[in-house]
């Protein structure tokens, strides 16, 4: 078999959502956003391993997204929509009992038309303007909020703690929410990180709990094994790759194995600014990454191995992330459709 396999730890996944919720204050609850399909993972195995550890609530990005959640978890768990009431979104929410989070008063109005008496929440901009309601939109309805059954907004700057935009957002959120009767929530992965200031009702991880930063005290979650198709001697002098940007100074035992940009390996991580393992042995990549096969220096080896491992326990996302300019969220949620995805435990 070519196909890679991406090894997920679902038992890291909970202690990552388990340790979080240990952090955050007393009363307060835990929720899990498994937007992205649950960060490349697949949101209905995440949603539905995390209800039955008890987690009661999920948020999506879109309508969408929530089916294969409600599939997961049934029907008692909240499932809220960060985009809120999109027109023609109606029959799914109404089918899959979603709550979408208002981010206007237009959205307001159509919820108002198209549902009523049915869940709905809110989200407010703090200061980041990307989504959400101003203040100016708010305070109309402010008396019509206190039915709502959530009110949210989102840090901008939560994973760099001494940012003062921190304080600010905080200090707004809480001008423009306090004195109603409706459970809040401000703090992602790096709001639950910040202290209990940031809690209020509800926290709600995303990232943290697939392994990634600002959660330094994160289990790694995902294990990335690639086929090994073929394997040569590569001669001094000689050159690998498309452009012949790598050239092998010594005579190189070179394996070429079966994943590429095609797969979310991002390109700019090629010749040799990361590696790939063989039981904890570190192999330089070399030469470019191209669409379906990605080359490695085995030399320190004295077998071929079947496969190579890109990611693991020593080379995390976060790792892979820094080689390669970019944050571990795109790491993981660019994850390929051609893995073989295996659940594990332990």
């Amino acid at each position: 078999m070519s196909q890679a396999i991406l090894n997920i730890n679902t038992d890291a996944i909970f202690h990552n959502w388990r340790t979080l919720d240990e952090q955050s204050a007393n009363n307060v609850e835990t929720a899990a956003v498994v937007k992205a399909d649950g960060y490349g993972l697949d949101a209905g195995q995440i949603s539905g391993l995390l209800s039955k550890k008890n987690v009661r609530t999920f948020f999506v990005a879109i309508a969408e997204e929530g089916i294969a959640v409600r599939k997961a978890v049934g029907n008692t768990p909240d499932i809220f929509v960060f985009s809120g009431l999109m027109p023609n979104d109606a029959s799914i929410f109404h089918k899959y009992n979603l709550i979408p989070l208002l981010n206007s008063s237009e959205q307001f109005m159509r919820y108002k038309t198209e549902f009523n008496e049915a869940p709905f929440g809110i989200q407010l901009d703090t200061g980041m303007n990307r989504l959400g309601m101003e203040a100016e939109d708010f305070f109309p309805l402010r008396d019509k909020a206190s039915c709502a059954s959530l009110i949210i907004s989102h840090l901008a700057c939560a994973d760099e703690p001494a940012n003062a935009q921190n304080i600010k957002q905080l200090k707004t959120f809480c001008k423009i929410t306090n004195g109603l009767n409706v459970r809040r929530s401000l703090a992602a992965t790096g709001g639950t990180l910040l202290g209990p200031d940031y809690h209020f009702d509800m926290c709600r991880p995303g990232v943290g709990l697939y392994g990634g930063m600002p959660f330094k005290q994160a289990e790694p979650v995902v294990k990335l094994s690639i086929p090994v198709i073929q394997s040569r001697k590569v001669l001094a002098g000689e050159t690998v790759g498309y452009g012949g940007h790598w050239t092998a100074i010594n005579d190189t035992q070179v394996a070429t194995i079966a994943a590429g940009y095609a797969d979310g390996i991002i390109r700019a991580i090629g010749n040799g600014s990361v590696h790939l393992y063989a039981n904890n042995i570190p192999c330089p990549l070399i030469g470019r990454v191209s669409m379906d096969l990605i080359t490695v220096d085995i030399s320190r080896l004295d077998y071929v191995p079947n496969s190579l491992d890109l990611l693991n326990d020593l080379q995390t996302i976060d790792v892979l992330a820094e080689a390669a300019g970019t944050i571990g969220y795109e790491i993981l949620t660019s994850l390929g459709a051609r893995y073989v995805r295996k659940y594990i435990s332990g």
